[in-house]
């Protein structure tokens, strides 16, 4: 029989910004500690399990249980829960935490070619990140609840081996083994993730718990919360326990999608259970999708464009006349209630952005992580304040099609390439937005306050135009005048303020 060993309550294997490698027991001890550390896909994995463990462990009713219950109450329960199934946390032995080990028939890959940001086989290493090093059993761990959700598509799955007899979601048209799907979290391009953020890690998975009366009107989940899969493991990709975990909530937070079993060398490496994907209607609550048309959309990750550019989609519920309709379940749901209870809120939103070829995933050109936490004060946020903030975004964006503009017509006039220089030039302007991007979320409580700041975002205009659009000769200097932008328009509520 193996050794049942590293059990994950106990021994220290969970990135916590400040202080390093932590335990589940520690995590769920200690209310100083900040915020989850790693990259933001292992931010990403370890909220959901946490969360997974939250809604376990202590689920409220409604709201007014959610309230009652507060962070510590959370805490407290969730250590009871620990003890109460510390026989399932053992990374390795008899009954290994979320792994399968009728699955060991699978291939074996290494640990470094399961992680999208090492360079594995013949990729060009360009930087020191991406060399494969020796992974400790608290990495072994770390991987394999990242495996779970973001187990990138593509060949590496041994889809050969089926544990379900007569299950064909495994197979190809022609009877043979498929490559894997992507996980239910990362998607195609790679889904962003976004949750509330608290003053603390106790904080945080407090404000992003949902109540039973939430988990029910979602209809996504027929079988509302579910059991989380340590408590009982499936046997098979389509036995009854898979099909319970691909209909409820935290078969969501944990979904299962690879079958793992860790071994000296490497993983035991097959595909898991089939989710159904954003197409089918069915999402992470923490990923934002517009269903109204014909064909869903999901905001994907774009490394060119960081996340706090899109505040306002994924904020579109405090506003029906926003014109937007992509709805974040875990936004709209916490959102609203955490107002009622916390001073200062802060949205978080990450993810990895992958590329595609021939059904094969990977991170490559620009693909890259991304992640960005602005901070929304209780006492303003409503119809006003998000009213005056999707203005000024609208406006931003002006100001960035401006500068693309104004810099490609400069070098066109010269004959010169321009497409080149104008999206770096915008791609200027937006990092210089970003500086400045939290003191104008503050300042949207009035209109008055938002119009101050405009001068500011004008400079960033022609800063960028001028670092990209010399004026060193006389051709240059004819150019530069002829497509100056021309910012009257954007500054004439300022202009009419002053004068009266």
């Amino acid at each position: 029989m193996p050794e049942n060993r590293f059990n994950l309550i106990d021994e220290p294997w969970i990135p916590v910004v400040d202080v390093g490698r932590v335990s589940l027991q520690q995590l769920f001890s200690q209310p100083h500690y900040r915020a989850l550390g790693g990259n933001p896909v292992q931010k990403i994995a370890l909220t959901k399990l946490l969360l997974a463990i939250a809604q376990s462990a202590c689920t409220p009713a409604d709201d007014r249980e959610w309230t009652d219950l507060q962070p510590a109450g959370m805490a407290e329960k969730c250590l009871e829960y620990l003890n109460q199934w510390y026989d399932r946390f053992f990374l390795f032995g008899e009954k290994p935490f979320l792994q399968m080990p009728a699955i060991k028939a699978a291939a074996i890959q290494p640990f470094g070619a399961l992680l999208p940001e090492v360079s594995t086989g013949n990729t060009t290493v360009l930087t020191q990140g991406q060399i494969e090093r020796p992974m400790t059993d608290a990495d072994k761990a770390l991987l394999v609840v990242q495996l779970m959700g973001f187990g990138l598509g593509g060949k590496k799955t041994d889809n050969a081996v089926v544990l379900t007899t007569g299950y064909q979601g495994k197979a190809n048209d022609k009877g043979k083994p498929s490559t894997g799907k992507p996980g239910p979290s990362i998607g195609f391009r790679g889904f962003l993730h976004n949750f509330l953020q608290g003053n603390t890690l106790w904080e945080t998975m407090w404000l992003n718990m949902l109540a039973e009366d939430q988990i029910s009107r979602l209809k996504i989940y027929p079988q509302g919360l579910g059991k989380a899969p340590w408590e009982q493991m499936p046997v098979g990709e389509d036995c009854p326990r898979a099909r319970d975990l691909t209909s409820s909530l935290i078969g969501r937070l944990v979904p299962l999608a690879r079958f793992c079993l860790l071994a000296e060398e490497g993983v035991h490496y097959s595909e898991g259970i089939g989710h159904p994907s954003y197409k089918e209607g069915v999402v992470d609550p923490s990923v934002s999708v517009d269903f109204s048309g014909k064909d869903p959309k999901a905001i994907w990750v774009d490394p060119e464009k960081r996340p706090w550019r899109v505040l306002t989609a994924l904020l579109s519920f405090l506003s029906q006349n926003s014109g937007n309709k992509f709805d974040c379940q875990q936004l709209r749901l916490c959102l609203v209630r955490a107002m009622r209870c916390v001073d200062v809120i802060g949205i978080w939103s990450g993810g990895l952005r992958v590329s595609s070829n021939a059904g094969e995933q990977y991170v490559a050109g620009s693909d890259d992580f991304v992640e960005s936490v602005v901070q929304l004060h209780s006492a303003i946020v409503g119809k006003l304040w998000f009213a005056n903030l999707q203005l000024e975004m609208d406006e931003l964006e002006k100001l960035s099609k401006m500068v693309y503009g104004a810099t490609f017509a400069y070098f066109k006039s010269q004959n010169m390439e321009s497409k080149g220089q104008a999206a770096q030039a915008g791609n200027l302007f937006w990092q210089l937005c970003e500086r400045r991007f939290q003191e104008l979320v503050l300042a949207c409580d009035s209109s008055e306050q938002a119009h101050a700041m405009r001068p500011g975002f004008a400079r960033f205009v022609n800063k960028a135009y001028d670092t990209y659009c010399p004026r060193d000769t006389a051709r240059q200097l004819d150019a530069w005048a002829r497509n100056c932008p021309n910012l009257g328009k954007y500054l004439q509520h300022l202009n009419k303020e002053e004068a009266a």
